[in-house]
This record gives C-alpha cells, sequence and structure tokens, in this order.
C-alpha cells in the first residue's frame, strides 16, 4: 500500500470512531500497518478529531521510532505495535472508551455471548486482560498493555477474535485494515449495550446455546461461509 493511501485510510477510520459515538473528544485512536514499508500511520496524541487531517497522522516503523510527522503519536502507539508485531496477518487497530464496552471492562466482566449478534462476530465471550502488576506498570504501561491482550487471546485466533477488553481501561479492536478494525469498535460496542441491557431486564440469561452460536459464527467465518457476496 501506498503511504499516502495508507494515511487517508487511517484518517478514515479515526473519523469513523468518532461519527459513530464511539470516541468523543479525543477518546480513542485508530493506526494501519504497511507491512511491506514497516510503517505504521496512527492518529497524533491529543488531536481533536475535527482538526484532524491525513497530513497530521505520524508515521513510525514498528519500534515505535518516528519516521514522518511533528506531532507526538498517540500516547497508546507501544499498545498498537505489541499487536502488530505478535499478529502478522492483522493491518488495523482501533482503540476507543466507548461506553457500554468501557462499562463491562471497568466491571472487569468478559463479555458472555448472549444472543446471534454477538456470534455473529466472535466464537466465544469477548475476553478480558488480567490486571496489569505494578512492576509492569512501571517497567512501559502501554507496552504491557499491549502484551497483556496477546496473552489474554493466548490459544485464539485474533483473525477469529477481532477485539478484547483491557481490565479497567476500555476496548481494543483490529482487522485487516484499519477500517475493519474500526468497525470491529463499532459492532463490540453494540454487543457490549446488547449484553448489558439484556441481562437488565433478566439478571439470569443464559448464553446462547452452543450450536446456534457455532452456526452464526461459521456463516460469516472460515472456509464454510456463506453470509455476503463472493
Amino acid at each position: 500500500m501506498r503511504l499516502a493511501a495508507l494515511r487517508e485510510q487511517v484518517l478514515e477510520a479515526n473519523l469513523a470512531l468518532a461519527r459513530s459515538g464511539l470516541a468523543p473528544a479525543t477518546f480513542g485512536n485508530a493506526s494501519g500497518v504497511d507491512r511491506a514499508a514497516g510503517l505504521v500511520a496512527i492518529k497524533p496524541s491529543g488531536v481533536s478529531y475535527e482538526r484532524l487531517t491525513a497530513a497530521m497522522l505520524v508515521l513510525t516503523d514498528l519500534d515505535g521510532v518516528v519516521v514522518e510527522g511533528e506531532l507526538r503519536p498517540s500516547s497508546d502507539l507501544p499498545t498498537h505495535l505489541a499487536l502488530y508485531r505478535a499478529w502478522p496477518a492483522i493491518g488495523g487497530v482501533a482503540h476507543a472508551h466507548s461506553e457500554y464496552a468501557t462499562t463491562w471492562a471497568q466491571a472487569g466482566w468478559p463479555i458472555p455471548c448472549l444472543g446471534t449478534t454477538h456470534a455473529d462476530h466472535y466464537p466465544g465471550p469477548v475476553p478480558i486482560t488480567a490486571w496489569l502488576t505494578e512492576a509492569a506498570i512501571a517497567a512501559g504501561y502501554e507496552r504491557e498493555t499491549g502484551a497483556a491482550i496477546v496473552q489474554a487471546l493466548e490459544g485464539m485466533d485474533p483473525a477469529e477474535v477481532p477485539g478484547a477488553l483491557v481490565r479497567g481501561h476500555g476496548p481494543f479492536c483490529w482487522g485487516a485494515h484499519a477500517l475493519a478494525a474500526a468497525e470491529e469498535a463499532v459492532a463490540l460496542e453494540r454487543i457490549a449495550r446488547l449484553a448489558y441491557q439484556t441481562l437488565q431486564l433478566e439478571a439470569a440469561a443464559r448464553p446462547l446455546e452452543r450450536a446456534l452460536h457455532e452456526k452464526h459464527f461459521r456463516r460469516k467465518h472460515g472456509p464454510s461461509a456463506y453470509y455476503g457476496q463472493p
């Protein structure tokens, strides 16, 4: 991907987070990676979405060294980089402090699958990280946040599990590119809201039956998927 196209895609992903209401003020960021060039484009720290342009995005290498841009990159850059390094197949990461997903993260609960909306996107509960230790926070908070996400997905395929909750913090999502990651953030917020409201209505609501969960997930994922157009 040409870097100009990467910048435009990452800009659109960031604006999508804002338009969807997931990232009010400056609460959130999206990035994308050009694997061939070894470069990441990410939102600059603290810049409002109303002011954001493609030229403002910061380009770094996969070690976090800024190679282009006059602004500081998002403070969450090390988290994004940890995910890119751990999972070579992903091409975009999105983070927001969206209301319902963040509520689940603050409560310290993985999101159970209570219906087919969830099952369309996740093969199981939305995972949540362990608490970071004081040592991890002191050693490199944002980098260790990424490591905690990777650990929470141990044994899972990040292509099938497109997001996780960071305990006490909020959701991070990923996808094949930056816009896909932003779309997953929107989906996760809807899943989180539906689960919250379901449990408000019926505290004893049970998880979706496994056969129905698997059917909905496999309609969209894997070699037997038949949802959408070829």
